[in-house]
């Protein structure tokens, strides 16, 4: 007989044997005990949480010819057939490849006939969000008014996909992830009935590497097994075979950065890759340690939200006193960007060492809450005909003392290109008008979004070393001014400070509707303009 993999061989059968999922169980259990079972469900939540398990169950329970407490028998004629799928009364569609109009309709035609053995027709639609719109429409008239004998169960992962229309006709269930504890004691159940050994470490690291599934711990499991055939299972057996790394490691890399130790921190980092992990996993998981370090230096070791040994825990706390809850904050911030940076580039090692060599040098856990990670560059000097990229010097304007006179501090000596001392900040009462001619460059600098934010705005300078950026609309507005990150307005001034030798402070405002209009008649197009474009342009009148 062909071996049948762990994860099909404990696939719950009953209510009872699911784990993780108390609340739906309960309710499910309480409406075939009562009768008042509905014609349409929706399960939604992430893999392998039980979604497709329960709907199966709750096909064999209402189709029992004798359940117990609402769970199944199965062993009667009904479950049998169900179990072997042989059953024409439960349909199992996957909509990731039956999408179309035409697959909804042959259930529209199925539906007008009774079920030939037990009471209910149940048809279950697994990632029904990849339904075209047209099926959809289809759907939605059947799953309105259904026959008495109906029953529908969608599933889906992505239930914001999924029209409203849909979603109203339908008894929603949010499948939660299930914990870790919860896993692993399923797989200590496993190997007491499979008769294998394996450490309780072995086990709690794949509990806590299937990531809130319980299909994936348990298929992990089958592959660690297949390595150690016949051995026991160890934690480190584990490690090699999913190509993952110790905490230890990790706690490794953190004090290496924390200690200002680029050679300790290189090498740890060239040990976590040449143990087999990849660098995008390596990186994620340096952020999940340095998240587990933020917990506990925040609200403690025993929180219960580290998902740590005790072990690990006492690390954790040992580690956590090198470092301030900002700083921590910050690098996690940093490295989440780096994540994102690193999925399409070819040279993704580099980036993770250019980044922790950057923490490194810049890293401070002893000067408080308005420390910054990244060292401060040197402040530019902008007449310098190597001014930091994207500005030329051509661009940038000089810059005016109160007096009038030109700020002798930006000027460089024709022999020197670097002068001895940088020059000292002030602020000027030209301020406004050497930012309002280098705007766009600044704004080109900003990332991710706020480069479409802080288009199509004004200056004003309300008092002297504070710059107002005026907004006329308003959704950009709120995203500037609620915006803490170093991208928005704190970043603009330290752009300000670097390129164009100016201090002073941003903030924002709405403007007026006058003042919207003067804006937005500013951004036209003129008849100029529009003259040096050579293509085809269709006018519309206003």
């Amino acid at each position: 007989m062909s071996y049948t993999a762990l994860y099909r061989k404990w696939r719950p059968v009953t209510f009872d044997d699911v784990r993780g999922q108390d609340a739906i169980v309960k309710t499910l259990k309480n409406q075939i005990n009562t009768g008042r079972i509905g014609h349409a469900y929706l399960f939604c939540g992430t893999r392998g949480t039980g979604k497709t398990s329960i709907a199966k169950i709750f096909a064999r329970a209402v189709n029992c010819e004798s359940p117990s407490e609402g769970n199944p028998c199965n062993k009667c004629t009904s479950c049998t057939h169900i179990l072997e799928g042989s059953s024409i009364n439960v349909f199992e569609i996957d909509a990731a490849g039956n999408n179309g109009v035409d697959n909804i309709r042959d259930i529209k035609e199925q539906v007008e006939y009774p079920p030939t053995e037990g009471k209910y027709k149940v048809y279950i639609i697994d990632e029904v969000h990849m339904l075209s719109t047209g099926a959809f429409n289809a759907l939605l008239k059947t799953l309105e008014e259904p026959p008495s004998y109906v029953i529908f169960i969608l599933a889906t992962t992505d239930p914001q996909k999924i029209p409203q229309t849909i979603l109203s006709r339908c008894q929603r269930y949010d499948f939660r992830r299930i914990g870790t504890d919860t896993i692993f004691k399923r797989l200590c159940e496993i190997r007491e009935s499979e008769a294998f050994e394996a450490e309780d470490k072995a086990l709690r690291f794949i509990a806590s590497r299937g990531d809130g599934s319980m299909r994936d711990a348990v298929s992990l499991l089958d592959r660690c097994l297949a390595f150690r055939s016949g051995e026991i299972l160890s934690y480190e057996d584990v490690l090699g075979i999913l190509g993952a790394t110790d905490q230890s490691a990790y706690s490794e890399l953190f004090n290496a950065v924390a200690d200002k130790d680029p050679v300790g921190a290189l090498v740890t980092l060239n040990n976590i890759i040449s143990g087999g992990s990849e660098v995008p996993a390596a990186l994620t998981d340096f952020i999940l340690y340095l998240r587990n370090l933020l917990i506990t230096k925040s609200i403690g070791v025993n929180s219960g939200l580290t998902d740590v040994s005790e072990d690990e825990e006492e690390k954790l706390l040992s580690d956590s006193r090198k470092a301030e809850k900002d700083d921590l904050i910050k690098m996690i911030s940093r490295l989440s960007e780096l994540a994102n940076r690193i999925r399409f580039s070819p040279q993704k090692r580099i980036l993770f060492e250019a980044e922790i060599i950057s923490l490194i040098y810049g890293y401070s856990h002893d000067a408080g809450p308005a420390a910054e990670i990244r060292t401060p560059a040197p402040v530019p000097q902008v007449r310098a005909t190597q001014a930091a990229a994207p500005f030329r010097s051509e661009n940038i304007k000089p810059v005016y003392t109160a007096d009038g006179a030109l700020n002798s501090s930006t000027n460089i000596s024709a022999g020197n290109k670097t002068p001895e001392k940088a020059p000292e900040l002030k602020i000027c009462s030209d301020a406004l008008s050497s930012i309002r001619e280098n705007w766009s460059l600044l704004v080109r600098e900003l990332s991710g979004s706020n480069k479409v934010v802080f288009q199509e705005t004004e200056l004003e300078e309300p008092e002297p070393g504070v710059v107002t950026v005026i907004f006329t609309n308003s959704m950009n507005y709120k995203l500037a001014a609620t915006n803490k990150s170093e991208n928005g307005l704190k970043k603009l001034g330290e752009l300000s400070q670097e390129r164009l030798n100016i201090k002073v402070r941003f903030n924002a405002r709405l403007a007026t509707a006058g003042q919207a209009r003067a804006i937005s008649d500013k951004n036209r197009i003129t008849e100029e303009e529009l003259s040096k474009i050579h293509f085809r342009i269709d006018r519309q009148e206003e």
